[in-house]
């Protein structure tokens, strides 16, 4: 009998594809690159998220559940550079920044990251198939020029953001902007829908005074990259898509809703932070009493900080507009006695129809209550995709980045949001200036959740995209394909020897 033969490289199959996922530190940016890592290797590919020691803990659940699930998922953990100029000890995160100055600094020890990283891939028995990393992470650029590694950016905000703001820099917007008064509107060239913008609202990552270096390098790298990954579907921004890749010149892979990843309780209470079970069960348990689309709620994502003045309004919007409400706020917001004192007296005021939450609450599993019917957001790209997913109307209060033009898609566009009435950005803690006040939260909140025909036919759309989103994650929907194309086509690329 002749012997067996030994399998060759030709009759073995190739290894799984390797995805090397470099998120910003920023929670709005890691939480989509963490649900990106799961829909990967749930697939069968490889994910490795790279991230700082603050962060990596942050992401022990993650970890932890991929591998009872046995997913080829890991967290990477790289130093945090030390005696960086300008930035306190132990801040690894955006969410940890307590005085605007800090930001930069933590942008510039960023760029740090760049040698561990380049020694952690070529330490891999094989070079990885792809490197995705976030927009605002330019500096992997170089490291993955260097090792010859495919890579593809990932853009945090819509597609119709993306587009304005590519669209702005390829025709000279942001040079115009920049010289005009406060009150000159001006109209995004070369999108497929009249958009109009001021000084204060034009599209722009990092474009502040200070961070030109660092915005000429994502720029650069963006240009230089093999291709984007969106969080957002075809039947959501299909007209913005199509144009976002011709303006770029390169593939964009629409993967999203990314959220929808997180199908059982336990992967929404765990994404983005430790939640308390005993807290979760108690807004659960009040939530179960109340009516199907009856409870607005309240939430400004993991950046924005409301000073007292604005925190005042907001709750006695609440109050006023007679609607049962659940509004999270963070512990720093109330860390003034007399703050705390002014939330208690309110609570005792609207108890058994509102619920105040301080700290945290996992958002997903908020907008997935039947009883929840309305959101008023902040309007980031993550909470409004979170919400559209979940078929829930929003109310849009925008603060600063990307926010002004995708309150612009949600309300303008796809015609499921209200606008409270900001006009112009704020910074992280400095709201105390914002011209919004209790009657625009009455009226914004009375207009999403009073019913009649326009609040009904916002209601519909909300929940005919809400089914679409499922659809394209589903096998054979558009988002599920993309994937597959993604994978396969980075079956062949990786290998190489480290």
């Amino acid at each position: 009998m002749a012997p067996a033969e030994e399998p060759t490289a030709a009759t073995l199959a190739p290894p799984p594809p390797h995805f090397v996922i470099v998120p910003l530190v920023a929670q709005g940016h890691t939480i989509p690159m963490v649900d990106l890592a799961r829909l990967l290797a749930e697939r069968g590919a490889r994910a490795s998220l790279v991230t700082t020691p603050v962060n990596s803990a942050r992401l022990r659940g993650v970890a932890d559940q991929a591998a009872r699930a046995k997913l080829a998922l890991e967290v990477v953990e790289l130093p945090f550079p030390a005696g960086v100029d300008g930035l306190p000890p132990g801040i690894e995160n955006v969410d940890q920044v307590t005085d605007n100055n800090h930001f930069i600094p933590l942008f510039n020890a960023l760029q740090r990251l760049a040698g561990p990283l380049e020694a952690y891939l070529r330490g891999l028995a094989a070079r990885p198939s792809c490197i995705v990393a976030d927009w605002c992470n330019g500096w992997t650029a170089g490291v993955a020029r260097s090792l010859g590694i495919p890579r593809l950016f990932f853009h945090g905000p819509s597609c119709f953001y993306s587009l304005c703001d590519l669209n702005s820099v390829d025709h000279g917007l942001h040079e115009q902007t920049a010289a005009a008064s406060d009150q000159e509107k001006f109209v995004v060239p070369g999108m497929p829908v009249h958009v109009e913008v001021t000084k204060a609202t034009a599209p722009g990552f990092l474009n502040s005074p200070g961070w030109e270096a660092l915005w000429v390098e994502c720029v650069e790298a963006m240009r230089t990259a093999d291709g984007a990954v969106v969080n957002t579907f075809l039947d959501l921004e299909d007209q913005f898509v199509a144009c976002y890749e011709a303006a770029l010149g390169k593939p964009v892979w629409t993967l999203g809703p990314f959220c929808l990843a997180n199908k059982d309780a336990e992967a929404m209470a765990s994404r983005g932070n430790k939640t308390d079970a005993v807290q979760q069960s108690a807004v659960t348990a009040w939530l179960d009493t109340k009516d199907t689309d009856s409870v607005v709620y309240v939430s400004f994502g993991s950046l924005v900080r409301k000073l007292p003045k604005l925190l005042f309004e907001v709750g006695h919007g609440l109050e006023d507009s007679g609607k049962p409400f659940l509004w999270v706020v963070k512990e720093p917001e109330v860390a003034a006695p007399e703050v705390r004192e002014w939330l208690e007296a309110l609570e005792a005021r609207t108890a058994g129809r509102g619920l105040v939450v301080r700290g945290w609450v996992p958002q997903l599993a908020m907008l997935s209550h039947r009883a929840v019917g309305g959101f008023v957001t902040h309007c980031g790209w993550n909470s409004l995709l979170e919400s559209i997913a979940h078929g829930v109307p929003v109310v849009t209060w925008p603060h600063f980045a990307d926010q002004f033009l995708n309150e612009r898609l949600v309300v303008d566009v796809l015609g499921v949001g209200v606008a409270i009435g900001a006009t112009a950005p704020v910074m992280i803690f400095d709201d105390e200036n914002m011209p919004v006040g209790r009657e625009d939260v009455v009226r914004a909140v009375a207009a999403l959740m009073d019913g009649g025909a326009e609040a009904d036919e916002r209601r519909r759309k909300a929940k005919e995209y809400g089914e679409k989103a499922h659809r394209a994650m589903e096998k054979g929907g558009s988002s599920y394909e993309n994937l597959t194309q993604l994978i396969e086509s980075f079956r062949q690329r990786g290998g190489k020897e480290g």
